[in-house]
């Protein structure tokens, strides 16, 4: 029972950490890339900068994050019910302290935001920032939390509507982007760069995603199903189910033999199969998840 207590807190703690780290570069992303190359961006984050601009750069743009997120909070509880998950309200926290103490470390005393990297490329400073940001919440995903903002106005809408979490997204990312058509000191470009950036962004998570849940299902028709079986249990070490088949040309039947794996064990597995049977008819197909003892937790769904 101790063991298991120690397994479960270890588990929670490591959670939380690497929900804080992502936070800490998606923050990055926006107020060391963004921020300084006068780009813009989507969802709450990207509203907090209009904001910010049209304001007169007053108030810290982690305080006006915090402010909307709460609000949408506040208005999602009253519509949907008080169901939100401590790790969103935790996210939503860390990003707003990140934001304010990135904008305060970064500020020179002329009171513009310093360029980190000197990159002095708008464009560059876009895709590097979509990067950053695109890590960041690939990182708090996979741990099952959430930024807040997009995630809180798909949940209000689909309250009385159904309508895609993505058109969702797209629809506001474009409006907030399109809004700050008219600032000066953001201009056509800018906006121009706020979609590049939406663009790397969204690519940059669905590539680590991808990485993270992708695997590889093998199916094996061999000579003997038995001893592949066994090879794949003890010398790939690798879990195998055998499905009853019949081949239509033949009319015989045979066994197949399952193997799912992660990505990067595909070559170990088949170098087994072509030690065991040289002559075996393989197919490898993609499996976006794969969830159960060994792989992904259904609690992270």
């Amino acid at each position: 029972m101790v063991a298991i207590g120690k397994t479960s807190i270890f588990g929670v703690f490591k959670e939380y950490l690497l929900m804080t780290v992502g936070m800490c570069i998606y923050a990055f992303g926006w107020i060391g890339c963004i921020l300084p190359a006068h780009c813009m961006g989507g969802g709450a984050s990207g509203l907090s900068l209009l904001i910010y601009y049209l304001t007169g750069e007053v108030m810290s743009i982690g305080v006006i994050v915090f402010i909307i997120n709460a609000i949408l909070l506040l208005i999602a509880g009253f519509i949907v019910g008080w169901k939100f998950g401590i790790k969103t309200i935790y996210c939503v926290a860390v990003l707003s302290a990140a934001m304010w103490a990135f904008q305060k470390m970064f500020t020179l005393p002329d009171g513009t935001v310093e360029d980190i990297f000197q990159l002095d490329n708008r464009l560059l400073s876009a895709i590097l920032g979509g990067i950053f940001a695109g890590i960041g919440v690939a990182m708090c995903f996979m741990q099952g939390g959430s930024t807040g903002g997009t995630d809180i106005v798909a949940m209000i809408i689909n309250k009385y509507r159904t309508i895609s979490y993505g058109k969702i997204v797209r629809f506001s990312d474009s409006f907030i982007i399109a809004s700050a058509l008219f600032l000066p000191n953001i201009g056509i470009d800018g906006v121009i760069y706020g979609f590049v950036f939406v663009a790397v962004f969204s690519y940059t998570v669905d590539m680590i995603m991808a990485g993270n849940q992708q695997s590889s299902q093998i199916l094996i028709i061999c000579r003997d199903y038995r001893e592949m079986a066994d090879a794949m249990n003890n010398m790939a070490h690798r879990g195998a189910t055998v499905i009853d088949s019949v081949g239509w040309y033949t009319k015989h039947e045979s066994k197949i033999v399952m193997v799912v794996c992660r990505k990067r064990d595909t070559s170990v597995v088949l170098k087994v199969v072509k030690k065991v049977d040289p002559d075996a008819f393989i197919t490898v197909g993609s499996v976006m998840g794969v969830y159960g003892k060994g792989f992904d937790a259904l609690s992270k769904i």
